[in-house]
């Protein structure tokens, strides 16, 4: 048996042909569709990359009891097993987060892995002069901007590209082993993940006007720029899904030419997807996680059941990818997996599960029955009690600080980490859930998921399915506390928070404030925080209207972020309103008067 996974990152479903995304040139994954069973209804999980990733290994979902992190001691992981059964496991990839401290277990699962370097902000080339960066639409300007724009330098040629080596990668293993049985194959490419960058014979084919400063990486935000500027960041990743698009051809032409079809399982699928504007957001994982983020594109050709051209319906998520490798290879899955093997659904579409789980860590916790999407916020402003369950204490670059680690306390096991206890670290968010509010859609009359349903009858059934799964998944009793759920009983209609969280749902769904609505000048929301409080008068204003912007561990990080990109970034932390009456108090003081 042979098996081959090739995953993109942030594939957003919508920008591609077989899923309806006609003006987009990927002829190769219309050739995919037309080889493979097409999944309408596939669903992310536990969100973003290295929690998507822990899913893939372990079959079962993490983001309740844990946010970014590496593979656990308990964890069980696909790969692995696969390697203790006599199957050679290879990984190519060119992700680089699984080289940084909170992804650094999840590679050496596999008997053999090959890395190419320079995607992101890849600490990659060492250089000490500042690289020339052209004027650039961007707020956060860190180490990994620049280091992005130091290892462009290096990336002139699209041979010499991570993504090219990558493959070229993959399809070296390919042609070494197509004689052999038992073994599996990941290609994973970082792309089409931000930042956009592609080569022009991609970007040939969305031709366009634009003379606006550099934009291929929004920041994780609302979308502040101009109609031309977001058209330019949609067409440019459109640019690079098109080069992800000849990378997978050329995985296409490899089937066919070493005749692996007749006896090799194809998986193409990605970990999320992307707000390119969408909802007037950038990114992800600040906003909800809406269908162009979480609703995934998934294809698969079984060589034992020979589908292909046809479409598939039922409700699928990642944690289902690693039990259905397993399943292939006759590999038995353990008793923590929650995940399902889908080879009787690619075969006839017969139906896993009644609901998928997704969310990230501190944020909403959402549920879907393939129609309707119930999006669960906290039910307090504080967000709280959360806490991370864990033996590998590091976060997505470093481990977790001494002070992090003072309130720790040793916690009995869960039904899944095989009678090992934790520790048990108090939690932070990256957004509050509470500034969006509870919200319900239903998908099949509300696609874009514009209109949140207030109806009682239909949340209690999707709160009822939501507490199921929460149950299923052993979560953290401080989760329910959370969210405002029971740990046992029925869910109730004083459990609901639609209605009640209305008006922050709204307030949420209002046009983001833009610079062209503010006034200019010294003293403007649009200056940075840092000359602000430099200012007497100016600290005093915004002291006067959010003294916790100034007294919290926000301003910190926020200090060299105008009032306007600090909005755009903290939702609920400076509505509207409130912006434009600090505005109007800033443009009431007396420039001439020293500080």
């Amino acid at each position: 048996m042979k098996a081959v996974m090739v995953m993109f990152d942030t594939l957003n479903r919508r920008f591609l042909p077989p899923y309806g995304a006609d003006w987009i040139h990927a002829p190769n994954f219309r050739r995919l569709a037309a080889r493979t069973a097409t999944f309408d209804t596939c669903y992310a999980g536990s969100m973003p990359c290295m929690p998507a990733r822990r899913e893939l290994h372990t079959g079962r979902y993490n983001f309740l009891h844990r946010g970014w992190g590496p593979l656990e001691p308990f964890d069980d992981s696909v790969p692995e097993l696969l390697g203790k059964q006599g199957i050679h496991t290879h990984l190519a990839t060119d992700h680089p987060h699984y080289w940084e401290d909170g992804g650094a277990t999840y590679h050496g699962r596999f008997r053999t892995y090959e890395f190419f370097r320079g995607q992101e902000g890849d600490p990659w080339k060492g250089q000490v002069a500042d690289p020339d960066i052209p004027e650039a639409d961007r707020v956060r300007r860190d180490h990994v901007w620049r280091q992005d724009w130091v290892n462009r330098q290096h990336l002139a040629s699209e041979e010499d590209h991570p993504q090219t080596r990558t493959f070229d990668a993959g399809l070296e293993f390919l042609h070494t082993n197509h004689a052999a049985d038992d073994w599996f194959l990941q290609i994973e490419t970082f792309d089409p993940h931000e930042p956009f960058f592609s080569y022009e014979r991609h970007k040939r084919h969305y031709p366009h006007a634009y003379d606006g400063p550099h934009f291929d990486w929004p920041d994780y935000k609302r979308v502040q720029e101009t109609a031309e500027q977001t058209e330019h960041a949609r067409l440019e990743y459109a640019a690079l899904l098109t080069m992800c698009d000849q990378s997978l051809g050329r995985v296409l032409d490899a089937m066919d030419e070493l005749d692996l079809w007749d006896d090799t399982l194809l998986i193409v699928n990605t970990d999320h997807g992307l707000l390119l504007g969408e909802h007037e957001w950038w990114g992800k994982g600040v906003a909800p996680w809406y269908d162009e983020t979480i609703h995934t594109p998934l294809f698969v050709w079984d060589p034992c059941s020979r589908v292909r051209g046809e479409r598939r319906e039922a409700l699928v998520q990642t944690v289902d990818i690693g039990p259905t490798l397993l399943e292939y290879f006759g590999v038995d899955r353990t008793p923590d997996m929650q995940g399902h093997p889908l080879r009787r659904t690619v075969a006839d579409d017969t139906p896993v599960r009644e609901a998928g789980l997704f969310g990230g860590f501190g944020g909403h916790v959402s549920v879907t029955d393939g129609r309707y999407v119930y999006m669960r916020a906290c039910a307090n402003p504080y967000n709280q009690p959360l806490h991370e369950h864990t033996l590998m204490p590091t976060h997505m670059r470093g481990f977790f600080t001494p002070a992090e680690l003072k309130n720790a306390e040793l916690v009995p096991p869960f039904s899944f980490t095989k009678d090992v206890p934790l520790l048990k670290v108090p939690g932070h968010a990256l957004s509050n859930p509470y500034s969006f509010g509870t919200l319900l859609f239903d998908l099949h009359t509300d696609p874009g998921q514009e209109h949140p349903l207030l109806d009682d009858a239909l949340e209690l059934r999707m709160a009822t399915l939501l507490t199921e799964q929460l149950r299923a998944a052993d979560a953290p009793l401080g989760q329910y506390e959370r969210l405002g759920l029971p740990p046992t009983g029925p869910v109730t209609p004083e459990h609901l928070l639609a209605r009640t969280q209305k008006p922050q749902a709204d307030a949420a769904l209002q046009p983001p404030a833009r610079p062209e609505d503010f006034p200019t000048g010294p003293f403007s929301v649009q200056v940075p925080l840092r000359d602000l409080i430099a200012h007497p008068e100016a600290e005093a204003v915004v002291r006067a209207h959010f003294a916790a912007l100034l007294d919290g561990p926000f301003a910190q990080r926020a200090v060299n972020l105008s009032l306007l990109q600090i909005a755009a970034i903290a939702v609920g932390l400076l509505p509207t309103d409130r912006l434009r009456e600090i505005a109007a108090r800033l443009s009431e003081i007396d420039t001439t008067t020293p500080k």
